[in-house]
C-alpha cells in the first residue's frame, strides 16, 4: 500500500491466462521460474525508484525484540537502506525494562498506562536500552555469505540527538524522570543521513543540565519525523493496523476518515493511541503514516513494496481522485493500455497520439498511480461522442470504477451539448449491454467516424441516449 503504487498491471476487460506473482510471493527459484522472477523485479523496480533518497523514521516496540523478529527486522531495512532509503530506526523497551524491574525485586508505577521513572527504574531503562541498541548494532555488523546481510556495510550512529524536558507532576502524580521530548537535532540527523548511515534512537532524551529521561517510544517517533520532514512514519506494534467498530481492518486513511473515526467512536479502542500519533505526525507535515504488526514476517517490505500493504496507511489528504487527465499522466495511460493493445482488444495508440489527445482523457488516480482512464472524442455536429480506451487495473476491477468513468464521460458529454454516446468493442459489448448501450449498425456512426472505421477488427457498434 505505497506511494508509487505503481505496479505492472493488467487492467480491466483483458483476457490473461494467468497472472504474474505479486512482489510479496515466495517463488522458490528464479531459474525454475523465469517469467515470474523477472514479472517480480519489474513490478517492485517502480517502487525502488520512488522510495530512493526519501526518509522514513521506522519505530518497533521492545516486544518484536521480545519475540525474536529483531534480526529479520534489521536484514529488510538493510536491504531499504542499500536502495538509498534513508532511515532513522527508534526502538522501544517497556518489556526488557519490565524484566530489569522484575529481576532486581523492584515494583514498576504506571499511571493512566505512563511509567513512573523514579531513580532505580530509570538505571532499568538505561540498562535495557543498553542492551538492545547493542543487539541492533551487532545485528547490522553480521555479514555471513549465503544471508541477506552478506556483503552488507551498514553504518549506525547512535547519540544525543534528543532533547528532552520531565513530564512533571500531572493531577498530583510526580512522574519523576519520565519526561517528554523538548527538541530534536534534525540538522545533525539530516548530516549523518546525508553520509549514508542509519540513525538509531533509543526512547531516552536529555536535559541541557546532564539528566537523562525516560521517553515513550511513540513521541520520540513522532517527533525525530516531524523534526526531519520525513516521508514516512511507520510504527511497527502489536496492533495489524487500524481497525473500526465492527473489527474491519482500514487498509487506507485520510486524515479526515481518521478524525472522523476517533470523533464517532468507530475505532477499535487498541488502535486509537496508534492513530493518534500518526495523525500528529501527519499534521505536522509528514506524508505518510504506516502502523504494521511485529507478527507479520517481511510486513515492512510487502508495505512499501506492494500496492495492497499489510497494515494500514495514513495520509494527509485523499488518496484517490476522478480527474481530467494532463500531460504528466501520459505515461501511467500507456502503461495501463499496453496489455491490452498486445492482446488486440484495443487499438494501439503511439505516445504521440496520446500526448496530443490528452485533454480527451479522464483518469482514476490513487495516490500517483493510474489505475483507470476512458476517453470522450465528441463529433458536435451528429450530437454524438465516442466513449473510448476504457481501461481499469485489474486489482479495481470489482469495485465499480469502470462504470465511475463511464458516468464521468458521459458527464462531459452532456456538457458539450451532446445527446447520444458510442462505442466500439470487439470484447465487452456485454458489458456496456448492461450499463443501457444497445447494439447498432455501423451506419449511424457520424460521417467522420465512419470514415475511420475499421471492417477488419469489425467492431461491435454500441450507442447510449444520455
Amino acid at each position: 500500500m505505497d506511494d508509487p503504487s505503481l505496479p505492472t498491471t493488467v487492467p480491466a476487460f483483458a483476457d490473461t491466462a494467468s497472472a504474474p506473482a505479486a512482489p510479496g510471493d515466495t517463488l522458490s527459484s528464479p531459474i525454475e521460474h523465469p517469467a515470474q522472477f523477472v514479472a517480480w523485479l519489474r513490478n517492485v523496480a517502480p517502487y525502488v525508484h520512488a522510495h530512493r533518497g526519501k526518509t522514513f523514521v521506522v519505530a518497533f516496540n521492545g516486544e518484536l525484540v521480545e519475540v525474536g523478529r529483531l534480526t529479520a527486522l534489521v536484514q529488510d531495512v538493510s536491504l531499504l537502506h542499500a536502495m538509498g532509503i534513508r532511515i532513522v530506526l527508534v526502538h522501544g523497551s517497556r518489556p526488557q525494562v519490565q524484566a530489569q524491574l522484575k529481576l532486581k525485586g523492584i515494583e514498576a508505577h504506571f499511571e493512566h498506562g505512563v511509567r513512573i521513572t523514579d531513580p532505580a527504574a530509570l538505571e532499568c531503562v538505561k540498562e535495557a536500552a543498553g542492551e538492545i541498541r547493542l543487539d541492533i548494532e551487532a545485528a547490522f555488523s553480521q555479514g555471513l555469505p549465503n544471508t541477506p546481510m552478506a556483503n552488507a556495510k551498514v553504518r549506525v550512529v547512535s547519540g544525543n540527538f534528543v532533547t528532552a524536558r520531565p513530564m512533571g507532576i500531572i493531577n498530583g502524580t510526580d512522574f519523576m524522570h519520565t519526561g517528554v521530548v523538548r527538541k530534536v537535532d534534525a540538522d545533525a540527523i539530516k548530516f549523518t543521513l546525508a553520509n549514508n548511515a542509519i540513525v538509531l534512537l533509543s526512547p531516552l532524551g536529555f536535559s541541557p543540565t546532564g539528566e537523562a529521561f525516560n521517553l515513550m517510544l511513540e513521541d520520540v517517533a513522532v517527533s525525530v519525523a516531524s523534526s526531519v520532514k520525513a516521508d514516512k512514519l511507520i510504527l511497527i506494534g502489536e496492533e495489524d493496523g487500524v481497525r473500526d467498530a465492527a473489527g474491519e481492518l482500514r487498509p487506507e486513511l485520510s486524515m479526515v476518515d481518521a478524525e472522523k473515526m476517533l470523533s464517532t467512536g468507530d475505532i477499535d479502542p487498541a488502535d486509537a493511541d496508534d492513530l493518534r500519533y500518526l495523525m500528529r505526525a501527519c499534521k505536522a507535515g509528514v506524508a505518510r503514516g504506516h502502523l504494521l504488526p511485529i507478527g507479520l514476517d517481511g510486513a515492512l517490505l510487502m508495505e512499501l513494496f506492494t500496492h495492497s500493504g499489510v497494515g494500514t496507511m495514513l495520509a494527509r489528504e485523499n488518496l484517490e481522485s476522478l480527474r481530467e487527465a494532463t500531460a504528466d499522466d501520459v505515461g501511467g495511460i500507456i502503461k495501463l493500455i499496453e496489455p491490452l493493445e498486445a492482446d488486440g482488444t484495443l487499438v494501439k495508440r503511439p505516445r504521440e497520439v496520446i500526448e496530443r489527445e490528452i485533454d480527451h482523457f479522464t483518469v482514476l488516480e490513487h495516490d500517483g498511480f493510474i489505475f483507470g482512464c476512458a476517453a470522450l472524442y465528441p463529433f458536435p455536429a451528429a450530437g454524438m461522442g465516442e466513449l473510448a480506451c476504457l481501461t481499469v487495473h485489474a486489482e479495481y476491477r470489482e469495485y465499480g470504477d469502470g462504470e465511475r468513468l463511464m458516468k464521468r464521460i458521459e458527464s462531459r458529454a452532456k456538457a458539450l451539448g451532446l445527446t447520444r454516446l458510442f462505442v466500439l468493442t470487439t470484447r465487452t459489448g456485454h458489458w456496456f449491454i448492461k450499463r443501457g448501450f444497445a447494439p447498432a449498425s455501423v451506419d449511424s456512426l457520424p460521417i467522420e467516424r465512419l470514415q475511420l472505421y475499421n471492417w477488419q477488427r469489425r467492431s461491435q457498434v454500441l450507442i447510449k441516449t444520455l
